[in-house]
Order: C-alpha cells, then sequence, then structure tokens
C-alpha cells in the first residue's frame, strides 16, 4: 500500500509498505481521509515519535475492511472513526484514571503506524461507529475536536458568564471558540496574526477579533486566557491578559524549547491558575456525539482536501498556516 513516511528529522515522501494485518483484537480501516496538526510538524522534525520511520497520521476515519479473530464489535463494511490513543492501562497515571499521562504512552500515527496510508490498523475498541448522516472523510474532524472537548474538561471551574481571550484561529482555536460559546462564555474574543484565519473566527460568531490583544478592550483581562498556537511568544503575551482570579490553559503543543516567563508574586496575589490540556482523555466518544450533533461545520473547518501524494506539499501549507484542517486522501 502507499503512505506518507517520515524517515529521519525533516524527511517525508509517499512510498510503499507492507499492507497491515489485525491482531486478534484489531480492524483494518481503509482510510477515507487523515488531517494535519502541529504533533505532525513535531514529528517530521524528531520530536515526540521515539524512532523513526514512522507512517504519521492520528486523525483519521475510513471503513472497516478487515477483522480480527476476536472482533465481534465491527464487521467489515462500518464505517468508523479512529481514537489513536494506546494506553498501558497497567502504570500508575492509568490505574488512576489519568491515561492521557501514561507512563508507556504510545499513539497511532505518532509511535506506531498511522492514517496518512492507504490502510491503517487500530484497535477494536479504539474505533466509533458512525452514523449515516456523516460523511466519513468529514469524520477525521472527531479527534481534534476530542482534543478540544479534554481542555474544556480542564476548564470545568468555568462559570457561567465568563471572558474568554483564544490565541490563535486554526482548527483548534476555532474548535475551542465554538465550545466556549456552548460552555456558558458571555464572550469569546480571538487573537491572531493571520487575516484569513481571523475572518473565519468572525464568521463563528467570536465577540473581537485582532491580531493583538492590545487592540482589545479589556484593561482588567480575561476570566479565561487559551493558547492555541503553541508559539512562544504568543504564550507569553498570553500568560499577561489573565485577571484575577482567572485561568490560563496551555492548549497548544509548543516546541520543546519554548520558553516562558511568569511572576510568582502575580500567581499567587491574584490566585491565578496556569494548566495544560494533553491530548485525549474519555473525551473522544463525546466529541464523536457532538459531531454528529453538528456542533462543527466541515465545510468551515476543511480547507483543503488534497491526495495522499501530495502529503509534504500539505505539511508545507500547513507549516505557512495556509488555511485550516487539511486533510489528505488516499
Amino acid at each position: 500500500m502507499k503512505a506518507a513516511v517520515i524517515s529521519a528529522p525533516g524527511t517525508v515522501e509517499v512510498a510503499t509498505v507492507e499492507d497491515p494485518t489485525p491482531g486478534p483484537r484489531e480492524v483494518v480501516v481503509s482510510v477515507a481521509a487523515c488531517g494535519l496538526c502541529g504533533t505532525d510538524l513535531h514529528i517530521l522534525q524528531g520530536e515526540f515519535a521515539p524512532t523513526l520511520p514512522v507512517v504519521p497520521g492520528h486523525e483519521f476515519a475510513g471503513t472497516v475492511v478487515a477483522t480480527g479473530s476476536a472482533v465481534t464489535e465491527l464487521a467489515e463494511g462500518d464505517r468508523v472513526a479512529v481514537d489513536p490513543s494506546l494506553y498501558c492501562f497497567e502504570c500508575h497515571y492509568c490505574r488512576i484514571g489519568r491515561n492521557n499521562l501514561c507512563e508507556r504512552w504510545a499513539a497511532i500515527g505518532v509511535t506506531t503506524a498511522g492514517g496518512a496510508a492507504e490502510f491503517a490498523v487500530a484497535p477494536v475498541g479504539n474505533c466509533v461507529k458512525l452514523p449515516d448522516h456523516i460523511r466519513t472523510e468529514d469524520a477525521a474532524l472527531i479527534e481534534p475536536l476530542s482534543c478540544a472537548v479534554r481542555g474544556y474538561d480542564i476548564l470545568r471551574s468555568q462559570q457561567l458568564g465568563t471572558r474568554v481571550l483564544i490565541y490563535g484561529s486554526g482548527t483548534m482555536g476555532l474548535m475551542m471558540l465554538e465550545l466556549a460559546k456552548r460552555t456558558g462564555a458571555a464572550g469569546v474574543d480571538v487573537v491572531d496574526i493571520n487575516p484569513q484565519r481571523l475572518a473565519t473566527a468572525r464568521t463563528l460568531g467570536c465577540s473581537a477579533a485582532a491580531g493583538s490583544a492590545d487592540e482589545l478592550d479589556r484593561p482588567r483581562g480575561w476570566d479565561v486566557v487559551i493558547d492555541a498556537t503553541g508559539n512562544e511568544r504568543a504564550i507569553q503575551d498570553a500568560l499577561g491578559r489573565v485577571g484575577k482570579g482567572g485561568t490560563f490553559l496551555q492548549f497548544g503543543v509548543a516546541d520543546y524549547a519554548a520558553r516562558a516567563t511568569i511572576e510568582p508574586y502575580r500567581i499567587y496575589n491574584q490566585e491565578i491558575t496556569i494548566t495544560g490540556s494533553m491530548a485525549v482523555l474519555h473525551s473522544y466518544e463525546r466529541a464523536a456525539e457532538l459531531f454528529a450533533a453538528g456542533v462543527l461545520d466541515p465545510e468551515v473547518f476543511i480547507s483543503d482536501r488534497l491526495p495522499l501524494d501530495h502529503y509534504a506539499e500539505a505539511l508545507g501549507r500547513f507549516r505557512a498556516g495556509e488555511g485550516r484542517k487539511i486533510l489528505v486522501r488516499p
């Protein structure tokens, strides 16, 4: 089969690899579409994945074409979205229900072969069947949505009527915007240096959109500030925008080397909370339900649908900040 392969830091190509074979409790999925995200860029630069080469792609959906000998829950022809999370279920963090912090954390498309391919293998327990009204390739959006749902689980102390500021209006920032509108925010402001992405945030109904938080009128700061960029400068600026008693959520994936400075006295004196949200935790099925209910409009969120042969081009577009969610289709 054809697959995108990251063979070494900075090197990606579409090559022919062996077809996957399912284990007893696994299925093989014919991939309809696979989304790109910041994690793929990190893998390309040699971060996250413990070993290379690897077939990337942790945001994907498709049709079951083969099942393992012990699979009874799914059959060939079923359309599914795939949760890429792979946990050991044995370590301390798995035993206390914090599986996303698993000491042996792994993920399809990060540490094992993923969905940037014609076929991918997944545990049956990671597959969610799609309702008839959902287009299979659009369901690649469920995985990033599940990460956003996890982010709002972290912010569960958010009260009705809060003011929210989001840095970044790429796919993840826009998803956080959509969820903020549904979790009681009195207003959601968005900051981005990309005018096209800001235009999309306005289309989705943000309260205000600007190239800098200085352009927004919140002298006392915001109750909740979310970084969805992973950019060091944006993170540093965002930390200074949290109002008294507020919360800063590090949601974007930063480079390993990124650094930001905090003011311990201000954290203490103003009772500011700084927290993070790591990937997916008990949120994939809920994201699938939200997606089926129409919380996202795929035609707004998906800007590009490219053939798998153009995977390197798709990564280049993503790195350049072009479009919103970019999908590749085998």
